[in-house]
């Protein structure tokens, strides 16, 4: 498989979604997604969004509402994977973060002074655990047997990015402070294939200009720093602007929303860089990032206004470029844009959860995305051809191909791209659309004489894997000019000689201040005459005196360019005394 490279280039909504819930609506996919990711969108019943957590297992998701019950409760809803509410239970404080067991089989729920425990079938407390007062909202994350949250004090929301926040322990029960702490807000992830590793990332604020990550190995009774990384410069420019974090599936890997950058892949282990997304459409903020539970997708979440895509779903690995699936939240029914920390992915990949919100930050929307299941192999069939047979400057030329595909067919025509490499450089083409048999033509115009090579590529889609690059060489020529004259047959010497006459030229135009040899050939010989200017609409006008009588001769030449070929024509005209 080759190397790929995004386009950018969105696909086609053409499936419908039906969704039946409490607070549920019909209504349409998204504007802008591939037919072959099913969307389904369910309106939830909370006025507020404080995080997200999904049970493959028992195939739950739930969304806690910090302010859904009464003003210091909270409340938590929980949806099937086909989009139905399926509960709701509500908390005595604020709900907050949101964390499973290992086995399923617990939700705990942050809450301002406590963590609760909740089992995930019946939606019954099950226990509880005091923690010191948060004002804030928790973060959480399991770790094995142990749970870690969160805990920032403060007298109202104004002051959660100016205060400091520690991150505490549960361990059989028991609640711990760490010493581990900074100021304003931190983030937590695990999951992935790091199941003792718990990741630290530090929000931006008016106390923190230069966020951190880090990590923490807890695998032992007390939680051991890994390597940590600030990003900014000496002239602290780069500073991380963290809204989220994940751990690829086989944990080797952390993605980081960053609304200052767009999305990070860094090693997980040191934190360097571990590759390259392509960024995010103009006018894109990151806002959440999450990995497939199978190690295929990575989903990029952002705030985005009108028909800017705010989710792209894509292979985790930067180097397959393979085509985004793009989603572009825009209205009523579906929301405006994915909310911070608002992706999360089914175990098994076969699901995407995103929440979206409107402007204003009070209705939010729960999107069931599957993407499809297998991707088929494309590839360039037979040899390319090129029309005309010799090309030549400032003239189109069509490259011509086949593109085969296998397995279903893309919703929207495919797309072949293609560059254009000469002495000059390379240069990049408009895309080809491929017709239903395969066929294509991309269309140039050359813009210099020598060889050309025109190099193709599909990048593929959601269902079809890049094609191998093909390349053709085309040898590009002067474009032909041609004299057409316009003589008398006879005229005589005393009257003189008046040819007239019209320069033309293929291609680019002739030009500006373009001048003509002219030649006469009489009985006494062969001489030139003064050179005639063309005008700009090519004609010009040769006038002589003749010397001798009978049959004389007038060649008109014009010597080309650096695009245009030399040409000339000749006209005889009888002279009479």
């Amino acid at each position: 498989m080759s190397t790929f490279q995004y386009t950018g280039r969105r696909l086609a909504a053409m499936v419908a979604a039906t969704v039946i819930g409490g607070g549920g609506l019909v209504v349409a996919a998204p504007a802008a997604h591939a037919a072959e990711a099913s969307d389904v969108v369910a309106k939830l019943p909370i006025s507020s969004f404080s995080d997200m957590v999904v049970d493959s297992l028992h195939e739950r998701v739930f969304v806690s509402d910090r302010a859904g019950y009464a003003h210091y409760g909270g409340t938590v809803v929980a949806y099937n994977f086909q989009g139905q509410k399926v509960g709701t239970f509500y908390t005595t404080s604020r709900a907050s973060g949101l964390a499973l067991s290992e086995d399923a089989g617990t939700l705990y729920v942050g809450q301002r002074s406590h963590v609760v425990a909740y089992d995930t079938q019946t939606l019954q407390e099950t226990g509880r655990t005091g923690a010191y007062t948060d004002d804030c909202g928790r973060e959480l994350a399991v770790t094995g047997t142990k749970s870690w949250h969160t805990t920032t004090p403060a007298y109202s929301d104004y002051y959660c990015d100016k205060n400091q926040t520690d991150l505490d322990s549960i361990t059989d029960g028991l609640h711990a402070r760490t010493g581990w702490n900074a100021a304003g807000k931190i983030l937590l992830a695990t999951g992935g294939g790091a199941p003792n590793r718990l990741f630290m990332g530090q929000a931006k604020g008016p106390n923190a200009t230069d966020p951190f990550l880090t990590s923490f190995d807890t695998s032992g009774p007390t939680p051991v720093r890994g390597d940590a990384r600030r990003f900014a410069d000496a002239e602290g420019k780069g500073a991380l602007d963290p809204k989220d974090i994940a751990v690829s599936a086989d944990g080797r890997h952390l993605a980081v929303a960053d609304a200052a950058y767009g999305t990070r892949l860094l090693n997980s282990g040191d934190l360097t860089e571990a590759g390259v997304y392509q960024p995010l459409p103009a006018g894109a903020t990151s806002s959440a990032v999450a990995f497939s539970g199978d190690g295929k997708y990575v989903a990029r979440g952002a705030w985005a206004a009108g028909s800017t895509p705010d989710l792209l779903i894509q292979p985790a690995d930067p180097a397959n470029g393979t085509t985004a699936t793009e989603f572009a939240y825009e209205g009523d029914l579906d929301g405006n844009r994915v909310v911070d920390r608002g992706l999360e992915w089914s175990k098994d990949g076969s699901r995407l959860f995103a929440l979206t919100t409107n402007a204003y930050g009070n209705a939010f929307w729960l999107h069931v995305i599957q993407p499809p299941a297998a991707q088929y192999d494309s590839r360039f069939s037979g040899a390319l051809t090129h029309t005309p047979a010799q090309a030549v400057v400032g003239e189109p030329v069509g490259i011509r191909g086949r593109l085969e595909l296998d397995g279903p067919a893309p919703a929207e025509p495919a797309k072949v791209t293609a560059v254009r490499t000469t002495a000059d450089g390379t240069r990049g083409l408009a895309a080809a659309e491929v017709a239903a048999d395969g066929t294509f033509t991309v269309l140039d115009v050359p813009d210099a004489v020598g060889s050309a090579t025109y190099t193709l590529s599909f990048l593929g889609d959601i269902t079809h894997r890049p094609a191998e690059d093909v390349s053709i060489t085309v040898d590009v020529a002067k474009a032909p000019t041609s004299i057409a004259l316009t003589a008398p047959q006879e005229a005589s010497m005393s009257g003189g000689v008046e040819i007239t006459g019209k320069l033309t030229a293929q291609g680019r135009a002739l030009p500006a201040g373009v001048t003509l040899s002219v030649r006469r050939t009489d009985r006494l010989g062969t001489g030139s005459l003064s050179s005639v200017p063309v005008a700009a609409d090519g004609t010009f006008t040769v006038n002589d005196m003749p010397r001798a009588r009978r049959d004389v001769t007038y060649t008109v030449s014009y010597e080309g360019d650096d695009l245009h070929t030399g040409s000339s024509a000749s006209a005889t005209v009888y002279v009479t005394r």
